[in-house]
Order: C-alpha cells, then structure tokens, then sequence
C-alpha cells in the first residue's frame, strides 16, 4: 500500500489546531522524515480560538520542530497578516473584522466564516507565496464520510487519514500517549471557535455555564448587528442569562463545520 502521508508534490497541511489534524502532522513528520521543503503547515486563526487551542498549536510547532505559518484574516489587501504564537489575535479581532466588512452575521444558510477566515485566508498567503497549484491535506477520518466525500468532491483536497482507516479512538488513543496533548476536552465533532453557532444549543450552554465570559463576544456581534446567528434558538445573551439562571434549553445535534478537530 502506497503511504498516504509521503507529500512528493507542493503541498499545503491545513492545521485546524485540534487532535485530529495534530495527528495528521506527526504522521506526515514521521513519514517524511520532517516536514519537506515543498510543504507548508498553515494554521488559520480566528481569534475566537481557545488558549488552550493557540498553546497546542505552539507546542506542536516547538515540540516536534515544524514551522507553523500562523495566519489570519484581514480586511483590506493582502486580506491576510503573518503572525505568530505570542502575537495571535485572542478576543475574536479577525472574525469581528469579517462580520463588520460584511455587514451581518454568519449563519445556517451563508456560513462563510470558515471558507473566509481559514479557506481563503491561506490561499491568499500561499499565492503570495507563488504557490498557486498545490494540493491540501486535511484532517478528515475515516469515519467521517460525509466529510470525506465533500473533500474528494473538491479535486486539490486529500485525506489521508481517512485513506489510512484512522477512526477517532485512534487518535484520542495517540494522545492518551503522548508527552503532551490538547487541554480541552475530547468532544466528537469539535469546532475550535469556542461558541460556534454550529456546535448543539446543550453544548453551548454546557460551555457558557462552565466560564460564562465565554458568551460576551458572541453576543456583542449579535447587539451590533441588530441580528442573532441562529434565528431557532436564544440569543447568545439570553443562553447567557439561561446559563447563569440554571433553566434547560432544548438540545439540538451540532452541526460540522470544516473548521474543528
């Protein structure tokens, strides 16, 4: 069998931040004997990361000794900025910046969050770069189908985890292991924008109950655009509420976003 993760082609390994693509990393690393020259790992953030998820990041980079082009968006051009660890944005800069340029919220009909502050942002960069055909891999597992077929779908996208049988438990097991690992909990389906309006309303509360500071960006963009991100739930101000008050909301399934694990 032909080892999925040997690159012999210019390729770009889109770092979500979460264990799923960290794993793909190493594998990479450990197939390729280091990352190769025609590689590049791009980490896209939004500001709206855990700490959590930014120091993983960072760890992975010096631990394994990986350069990680650390990236965000920006509204005006080149619509993106180089940045790093230490000088990553953390109060949601990036992502306020696109809703403010757009003029409303991202919701379930136009998600554009992730195709603009991770997709496009690292295309930008790779083109300024003189990188214009390239191929992308990207942490999808093989239990992931649905998400499998949307990434094969899309020709320059390939999965090599899921080409390599990897399941989730495979992965939680890798990190079990490991001398480090991502200090956030193990969650199926994880979005790494810490509220994204994807994630299930029992989630949410779950994680707005659990540090309620949380909640005050999410809903300051929804107070500033006069508008909510998901118009079948609460606000994220009333969940807030709801949180502090102990009252259960209905739970709903979360729903992925191509931009988690």
């Amino acid at each position: 069998m032909t080892d999925p993760y040997k690159i012999t082609e210019p390729t770009v390994i889109s770092f979500s931040g979460g264990r799923t693509s960290a794993y793909m990393l190493y594998r990479v690393i450990r197939s390729n004997n280091g990352l190769p020259a025609d590689a590049i790992v791009c980490f896209a953030n939004t500001g709206k990361e855990e700490q959590a998820t930014l120091d993983f990041v960072h760890q992975c980079e010096t631990t394994w000794g990986v350069p990680i082009a650390w990236l965000e968006y920006r509204p005006e051009k080149p619509r993106f900025e180089v940045l790093d660890y230490q000088s990553a944005s953390r109060n949601g800069e990036p992502f306020e910046m696109l809703i403010e340029k757009k003029k409303y919220l991202p919701n379930m009909v136009a998600r554009f969050c992730t195709q603009e502050l991770k997709v496009l942002t690292i295309d930008r960069y790779l083109k300024s770069k003189g990188l214009n055909d390239y191929i992308t891999f990207v942490g999808v597992r093989a239990d992931e189908p649905r998400r499998v077929a949307k990434m094969r779908s899309q020709g320059d996208k390939f999965c090599p985890l899921a080409e390599d049988g990897i399941t989730e438990e495979i992965v939680w097991e890798f990190w079990n292991n490991n001398p480090f690992d991502l200090k956030l909990p193990k969650v199926s389906g994880a979005s790494n924008c810490d509220l994204c309006f994807l994630k299930g309303a029992g989630i949410i509360r779950s994680l707005i109950s659990e540090k309620p500071e949380r909640a005050v960006w999410w809903a300051k963009m929804e107070e500033k655009i006069g508008a909510t991100f998901r118009s079948d739930r609460p606000s994220y101000a009333e969940m807030h509420k709801f949180s502090q008050n102990q009252i259960d909301m209905f739970v709903d399934e979360s729903i992925g976003c191509f931009c988690g694990d």
